[in-house]
């Protein structure tokens, strides 16, 4: 997920509506321009929401993100040359973090890759990149022998999060829920909709994703919404999801990761297989940054006090100006501002790192996310 700030300064287009956006309206939601999409969010509060989350579960619309469908014999083998971990590796019936990176190392996207079949994945990609994306994948497939689909607009996607989203899912599937391993997958059906529930997430809490025809979308939701008001089940939106992913340490396009940030910098070289035979997109440059080592790294922080840091907010070493924030907010759960930066690497160990905010300075303290575990296991 990536953010995108509106011009304003030319024709203004309509903007795309989710299968779930009068359903929004009903709810009571406070609606937004998100990657030209109009989104939820928040409908009472990020707070509760996020809370809900965290002690209870929460129902998200994700509609907007793309979906492609490559399929075909050469599928995995091409799907290896552009993404950074190890697709031939991925067993039917799993999903699996990943990748795509410019020649220089930087990121095209992140995104996750599902097998569905034994000659045919399904990528999911952030919103604000679908047509990039598309368009990237497009321009590699060259001579393999397989199909790539723009399938965004006949799926709609739901995420049930939260540590009770087993028990609310349960009683509306048969689905064997607790045989579901992180980061699998079960056709199946949910309410009587057909469904494709994915045991993965971006809040750090247990939960589903669940892809539905597109028509089906409004009223899968609502059979989800009742089910769950007994547990505690409230609908959540974008606030919440960003509040979530960064508490937990989950990065965000366009802010922990961009073409200017490459996956070894932003910590995520276990997505990135060196060792693989593909010669993917990348490759060489990623290999070289990591035998020489970054001079720079993402690291989370907290702040010791409420004021969030903004984006952009200049952090210091002495008088040096050594990194800028790339995200931040009030967590929630620590009454407290967090957020991430991009710093140089040798401040991290030695240096006291400040930020200053309406002219003053405070030191950040360094933190290995998540920010926040909750009681029960989270994955």
């Amino acid at each position: 997920m990536s953010d995108h700030k509106k011009d304003s300064s030319g024709p203004q287009t309509e903007l795309r509506k989710t299968p779930l956006t009068a359903f929004h309206r009903d709810q009571g939601a406070r609606m937004v321009d998100f990657a030209g999409w109009e989104m939820p969010v928040q409908y009472g509060g990020i707070l509760e929401e996020h809370r809900a989350v965290r002690e209870a579960a929460g129902l998200f619309d994700v509609s907007h993100m793309g979906e492609f469908t490559v399929a075909g014999p050469q599928a995995a083998a091409f799907l290896d040359t552009v993404l950074t971990n190890d697709i031939s590796r991925l067993a039917e019936g799993r999903a699996q973090y990943n990748l795509m990176c410019y020649p220089e190392g930087g990121v095209v996207d992140d995104l996750i890759a599902y097998r569905t079949g034994p000659e045919t994945f399904l990528l999911c990609v952030n919103a604000s990149n679908c047509q990039k994306d598309f368009a990237w994948l497009e321009g590699h497939v060259g001579e393999f022998d397989c199909s790539l689909r723009d399938d965004s607009r006949r799926y709609g996607l739901l995420a049930l999060q939260g540590p009770k989203a087993d028990e609310i899912l349960k009683p509306l599937t048969r689905a064997i829920l607790g045989h579901l391993p992180s980061f699998a997958l079960e056709e199946s059906s949910v309410a009587g909709w057909d469904v494709v529930i994915s045991r993965t997430g971006y809040t750090g809490e247990p939960g589903f994703e669940l892809f539905t025809p597109w028509n089906n979308t409004e009223p899968l939701a609502r059979a989800i919404l009742e089910a769950g008001e007994s547990a505690g089940l409230r609908l959540a939106g974008l606030g919440a999801r960003d509040s979530l992913r960064l508490e937990a340490g989950f990065p965000l396009y366009g802010h922990e990761l961009s073409e200017d940030i490459s996956p070894i910098e932003a910590g995520l070289g276990w997505a990135v297989k060196l060792g693989k035979a593909a010669d993917f997109i990348g490759k060489g440059a990623l290999k070289q940054e990591r035998a020489a080592g970054s001079g720079r790294r993402i690291a989370f922080f907290r702040t010791g006090q409420r004021r969030i840091l903004r984006e952009g907010t200049p952090l210091f070493a002495g008088s040096r100006e050594v990194g800028r924030v790339l995200s931040g907010t009030l967590s929630p759960m620590l009454n407290e501002a967090i957020g991430s930066a991009v710093v140089e690497a040798s401040v991290l160990k030695d240096r006291t790192v400040e930020a200053e905010l309406r002219g003053k300075t405070f030191p950040l303290q360094w933190v290995k996310p998540p920010f926040y575990t909750s009681a029960h296991k989270s994955t």
